[in-house]
């Protein structure tokens, strides 16, 4: 994959639309490229959060451990933003994140991403919404378990 590609992928994801082109390009050349094998995890509930990813490829499942085991709350695909809210927050994992087959994902580090939304506060804004929207998403879910 070429950096012009991953700018196209970048390009994709919606909280990263409104971004001038040449961010984009910085924001690829400075993140980092990686694979993940099915069953390979991004990340473990409790981690400290460093970093987050964009899903260029594949999909990843959202995993929470609960007293009676593992529970699947979530599906992420392509061009999905993951991993954000432990750095923002600046607290740990707040789930595992697991690869469903072969993903490739561009690793964001944490400082990088916090200067993004610090430079573009329609990103921040967008990601706030995202997040809020899995949050209701996930109380819906855990509400029609009971």
């Amino acid at each position: 994959m070429t950096l012009e590609t991953e700018v196209q992928s970048l390009r994709q994801v919606p909280m990263f639309r409104d971004i001038d082109p040449a961010r984009l390009k910085l924001l690829a050349f400075t993140s980092e490229r990686v694979t993940f094998a099915n069953g390979q995890r991004f990340f473990t509930q409790g981690d400290v959060g460093d970093a987050a990813y964009v899903i260029l490829d594949g999909a990843a499942d959202v995993l929470l451990e609960t007293a009676h085991g593992q529970l699947k709350v979530a599906e992420f695909g392509r061009n999905a933003l993951i991993g954000e809210m432990a750095v923002l927050a600046e607290t740990p994992r707040s789930a595992t994140i697991m690869a469903v087959g072969d993903v490739v994902a561009l690793r964001i580090d944490k400082r990088v991403f916090i200067e993004l939304l610090a430079q573009f506060p329609q990103m921040a804004i967008a990601v706030m919404r995202e997040i809020a929207t899995r949050l209701e998403r996930t109380n819906a879910r855990l509400a029609s378990r009971n």
